[in-house]
């Protein structure tokens, strides 16, 4: 039965669609993932104006018909992160942070923080365009790790539980191993690894620092995690270009 629907939503990304159509594909904290059909948006005088655009944070309406999209039926701005798209490293994360979002969560389940993370990491770039880095968008997918159910073990080992000589990290295993549980792993040194445990421990706006060869470490790790585990590959954290600290 064809019902409506009222929520907030962050536009993740859009498609053209026909003469003056738009696809959008949205994230909402009680429908999860929805795509929707905003019809006649690239007119000139569309009543929706630039509103339903990526990194827009909105209050939507939306109509499901007989067909697998919804219809736009009224659109108002919460949000529209107008600083993020000055600067070419914070609309870079955003994209990437979005992306992440959209392919991790891809479905209707309702994971509510999952969408108050990605409009807490949208605000943060609007406010602190110029920090956009590749160390805040991984901790960012290190939450989204946890978020997902595939948060690495990083206490101990994840094969054998001892604490101790913990040089190594296993997707396979689940997180990292010592050095006798070490085969299959990958070497992993300890800045990475503590980058790990403060990204999962600490607010967005307090993400760790590390150096890029830390940091490289830790994308391999969440990269290996969700290949192994999730079946899903991410864009990775930042682009060449892309501004760090």
């Amino acid at each position: 039965m064809p019902r409506a629907l009222r929520t907030e939503a962050v536009v993740l990304r859009t498609f053209r669609y026909g003469e003056a159509d738009r696809i959008l594909h949205l994230y909402t904290p009680h429908a999860g993932r929805v795509g929707a059909i905003a019809k006649g948006v690239r007119r000139t005088r569309s009543r929706f104006g630039g509103r339903l655009e990526p990194f827009f944070r909105l209050s939507i309406e939306l109509y499901e018909g007989r067909g697998e999209l919804f219809t736009v039926t009224g659109a108002s701005t919460i949000d529209a992160h107008p600083r993020l798209r000055e600067h070419a490293g914070a609309i870079d994360a955003a994209a990437r942070a979005c992306d992440a979002v959209g392919r991790l969560f891809e479905t209707a389940d309702p994971h509510p923080h999952v969408f108050n993370l990605l409009c807490r990491h949208l605000r943060l770039l609007n406010e602190q365009p110029v920090e956009a880095g590749r160390a805040r968008s991984l901790a960012f997918r290190m939450k989204l790790l946890h978020a997902a159910g595939f948060a690495p073990a990083l206490a101990a080992c994840a094969h054998c539980g001892d604490a101790r000589h913990l040089s190594g990290f296993s997707a396979a295993a689940g997180g990292v191993v010592c050095r006798t549980c070490e085969a299959g792993s990958f070497p992993i040194g300890a800045e990475a690894h503590r980058f790990m445990a403060d990204a999962l421990a600490s607010p967005l706006l307090r993400a760790p620092s590390a150096s890029g060869a830390a940091l490289g470490e830790v994308e391999r790790a969440i990269a290996e995690m969700l290949a192994h585990h999730a079946q899903v590959r991410l864009i990775p954290a930042a682009a060449a270009g892309t501004i760090e600290r």
